[in-house]
């Protein structure tokens, strides 16, 4: 037997034992040190990466016919995206208090507005409108945090989206939690019902912030978060009147007053973590602390601009987020990296600040990371999950490529995805979604938002 013919059988084998093929893309790894690899075929089954090699010269006639095959020529094949912080039934908000400074968004609108208008089936409905939006634009993995978070769970789980879903404390009267005193009760519970449902979700925590969590709810956050060993959200030092009402209660900066509480280490996600000084970086490093950037909400609502290229200088963990579409407008991961990549060549004064691979990494495999899923999604490579999109590079404003990173984060957006594939499971093919009902969805949100009142 030739080279070639022992080479053609083994392809032939990988192929009739595949669930899905997708065939004749240019392949962006994320794997450090590997080039894209033109004319690529990515194998899935049983919702792993099982091969990705070169594709064979006959293309496109899968010898088993239930093999799915989806046409990636002329097109990316790269990792999902990963949403690192995002609150997804906030799609109710979109547009609802625009134009505003964050303590006045925060108590004088967006409080009373859930207070009055979230309950169970808005937020059910309002999380699959975000599910749908971030399918759409290839984000297959979300780090949510909420209230009302069973129908989150519901939501997501429907989708076919992989995520963290986090019950949301706060040491106020909220949503679904008329006693503050029954915050962390309700959240443990959560976790109890959810843990193990399903190999997509993880349930977790979400601490509102220092200043609205107090010391006892915050460590008793800490407390159940590793007892059940999950990592703990929270938004850190979002804007400057946060870290100065922090002190002037506490007497510390806002770092080393969670330092104090316990809450500083390896499973803290902190959201913004805008305005930290030297001594709480370097404290976030040695900790190992993970960081999301938002850089789009921090713009809007005006929050300032975090130190991320010292960050990612000093080796922390750093993923990217959205936020809510209340402070953002939009759930795409796409414009969220051009954004992250042009603020910092302003606020650092140099246009080779956080440059597109950086960039892209914070979107993949260093999001992955700040889940501690690294090992299992952020990059295409064998024996990985299969969480996977296809991005159709014709389009005008890609048109022409002299580099494919800088084209995906400076030139895309999330309408050039065609193909999503989570676990191995295809939520959307040739821009159509394959497991939710769009039309459906839209329908009962308009329905919901004839109600709210501006």
């Amino acid at each position: 037997m030739t080279f070639a013919n022992q080479g053609r059988q083994e392809l032939q084998a990988i192929e009739m034992d595949a669930d899905i093929v997708i065939e004749g893309g240019t392949a962006i790894t994320m794997v450090d040190g590997q080039d894209p690899l033109p004319d690529t075929s990515v194998f899935i089954k049983d919702g792993k990466i099982t091969s990705i090699r070169k594709t064979d010269c006959k293309g496109l006639q899968p010898l088993d016919r239930r093999v799915e095959i989806i046409d990636a020529r002329e097109s990316i094949i790269m990792p999902g995206l990963i949403n690192g912080h995002t609150h997804a039934a906030m799609t109710l908000f979109r547009g609802f208090a625009d134009d505003l400074p964050l303590r006045k968004w925060l108590f004088d609108k967006i409080f009373p507005a859930e207070a009055k208008f979230l309950n169970p089936e808005t937020v059910y409905w309002c999380s699959l409108l975000g599910c749908l939006e971030m399918i759409a634009s290839g984000t297959t993995c979300c780090v949510d945090g909420y209230f009302f978070q069973d129908d989150t769970v519901r939501a997501v789980h429907e989708s076919g989206l992989r995520g963290l879903i986090a019950q949301g404390v706060i040491d106020f009267p909220a949503p679904g939690i008329k006693d503050p005193k029954d915050n962390i009760k309700v959240a443990k519970e959560f976790i109890e019902r959810w843990l193990g449902y399903s190999d997509l979700i993880t349930p977790g925590m979400f601490c509102h912030s220092p200043l609205t969590c107090s010391d006892r709810t915050l460590k008793a956050a800490k407390e159940i978060s590793r007892d059940f060993d999950l990592p703990l959200q929270i938004h850190l030092s979002e804007t400057s009147e946060e870290v100065y009402e922090v002190m002037h209660k506490t007497g510390k900066r806002p770092v080393h007053y969670l330092e104090g509480l316990g809450l500083i280490d390896e499973t803290l996600i902190a959201a913004h973590a805008v305005h930290l000084d030297d001594d709480e970086l370097e404290y976030l490093r040695k900790n190992k602390v993970k960081v999301v950037h938002l850089p789009e909400s921090n713009m809007k609502l005006c929050s300032g601009a975090g130190r991320i290229s010292d960050m990612v200088r000093m080796g922390l963990t750093v993923g990217l987020g959205t936020d809510g579409c209340s402070s953002n407008n939009n759930l795409d991961l796409f414009c969220e990296m051009d954004t992250a990549a042009k603020l910092s060549k302003v606020i650092d004064n140099d246009p080779t600040s956080l440059d597109a691979g950086t960039v892209l990494k914070m979107a993949t495999i260093w999001g992955a990371a700040v889940l501690g899923l690294e090992n299992e999604i952020g990059t295409l490579e064998t024996g990985k999950k299969a969480d996977i999109i296809v991005l159709d590079l014709n389009s005008p404003s890609l048109c022409p490529i002299y580099d494919l990173l800088s084209a995906i984060v400076y030139a895309a957006n999330g309408s050039d995805v065609k193909d999503v594939v989570v676990n191995g499971k295809v939520l959307m093919k040739n821009r159509k979604f394959t497991v939710l009902d769009s039309a459906e969805i839209m329908a009962e949100v308009k329905k919901i938002s004839r109600n709210i009142k501006l």
